[in-house]
């Protein structure tokens, strides 16, 4: 301050305020001096910075305006090209999916077409079932209604006891005999079928099982009404089995086994009984009476129609043996006119044998001389050759040729006696 005012500086503490003080005093005639000077000149100076702002604030909105242009218009075109670039991207990426997306849909296409027929097919079948389950109730309903009949009861079971027989191929009329009646003491008897053993033995079935407690438990809606119903079936069913014992089927006969078998013609009824009364297996045997379900009767009569195989089989041995016994017979007399057509063979060649040395000795040396005279035809005369073959005898072959031991066949009358029964093993 001092060195503005032309004077020396002063060094020291007091020269540094006063500097200080100077400077502040100057700085605040300035500020007056500038308050005043736009007090005066304020309205233009104003007028001046809104004109420069003004001018300033539209140059650089245009400036800023054409550079958002350009920016946008670049990021436009680069978006553009990114867009493109993504676009193609995508394609590549998307077209697989697409192709496999449309031959998914033509797929699922098919399978909608083939559901719709299948589902038709289907409501097709469902409809003709309902048809069956209805025709199948009132054939049902129809057959209950028969089976209450007895008469139509016995048809039944005789007809399934007539399909087992056929199915264990037992050929009616000649393995088994039907509805035969058989005069006894007490009245006649009429067993429903005879079945017929080798050695004339008759095993007697019976299929009159009685049906109504059964079918009153098939109609039954519950198991509390069906329950009674089947002890009932079990009642009868053992009743059934007293009457066939009380008719002694098996005393009519002399050659019957001590039993007579129960036909039941359905697996069905067969296990129901038995389900309520366990004890009619035992209860049956011991009445001699078999109960016999379609199953179970197959086998038995399967095993009978193999017993007729091997009566056969043994019938064929026996006309055999009978043939062979016969054969052997008409050899024994057929060996002598044989043995006495071979000597007379034998004479017959001694006799040739002479006439053929009498005629070489006594008529060709005649026939040479005559030839020799100048007497003959276009043919030469020729002694026959002799012959030294001899008739064979019966019986000539060799002992060791014939078997020492041959198995004996018995005759027809030792077939037909009663065998003696086998020891018990001890």
């Amino acid at each position: 301050m001092s060195r503005w005012l032309g004077q020396p500086a002063e060094k020291g503490p007091a020269m540094s305020v006063l500097s200080v003080l100077l400077l502040t005093v100057g700085l605040a005639l300035g500020a007056i001096g500038a308050v005043a000077w736009l007090r005066f000149n304020g309205d233009r100076v104003r007028d001046e910075l809104k004109a420069i702002s003004l001018d300033v604030l539209r140059q650089t909105g245009d400036s800023l305006a054409q550079r958002v242009a350009d920016t946008r218009r670049a990021e436009e075109e680069r978006a553009a090209g990114e867009m493109a670039r993504r676009t193609e991207q995508i394609k590549g990426l998307v077209a697989p999916v697409q192709e496999k997306l449309g031959r998914m849909e033509s797929e699922i296409g098919r399978l909608e077409r083939e559901r719709r027929q299948a589902q038709g097919e289907l409501a097709q079948m469902l409809r003709q079932l309902g048809d069956g389950v209805g025709t199948l109730r009132a054939e049902t309903g129809n057959l209950v209604a028969a089976l209450k009949r007895p008469s139509t009861r016995g048809s039944w079971g005789e007809i399934q006891l007539r399909n087992v027989v056929e199915m264990a191929g037992m050929v009616a009329h000649c393995d088994f005999v039907e509805q035969r009646t058989i005069a006894t003491s007490d009245g006649p008897l009429r067993p429903d079928m005879l079945v017929r053993l080798p050695g004339g033995k008759l095993v007697v079935v019976d299929s009159k099982v009685p049906l109504d407690a059964y079918l009153s438990a098939l109609e039954s809606s519950t198991e509390r009404d069906r329950e009674p119903h089947l002890a009932r079936h079990a009642r009868q069913t053992r009743e059934h089995i007293a009457k066939l014992a009380a008719k002694g089927y098996h005393g009519q006969f002399d050659c019957t086994p001590e039993f007579v078998v129960m036909f039941v013609p359905s697996d069905g009824i067969y296990q129901a009984a038995l389900a309520e009364d366990p004890a009619l297996i035992e209860y049956g045997v011991s009445q001699q009476v078999l109960m016999a379900t379609p199953t179970t009767l197959i086998g038995l009569l399967w095993a009978v129609h193999y017993g007729w195989r091997q009566e056969l089989i043994a019938q064929s041995a026996r006309e055999i043996a009978d043939a062979a016994r016969e054969l052997h017979r008409r050899l024994g007399r057929f060996v002598e006119p044989l043995g006495k057509v071979g000597r007379q063979l034998d004479s017959a060649t001694a006799a040739y044998n002479e006439a053929i040395g009498s005629f070489d000795h006594r008529v060709i040396p005649q026939v040479r001389r005559i030839e020799q005279a100048g007497v003959h035809s276009d043919r030469e005369v020729l002694a026959p050759a002799a012959t030294e073959l001899n008739a064979r005898t019966v019986g000539s072959q060799p002992a060791a040729a014939i078997p020492d031991q041959l198995p004996r066949i018995p005759d027809r009358s030792e077939a037909e006696q009663p065998r003696p029964p086998r020891a018990s093993a001890a």
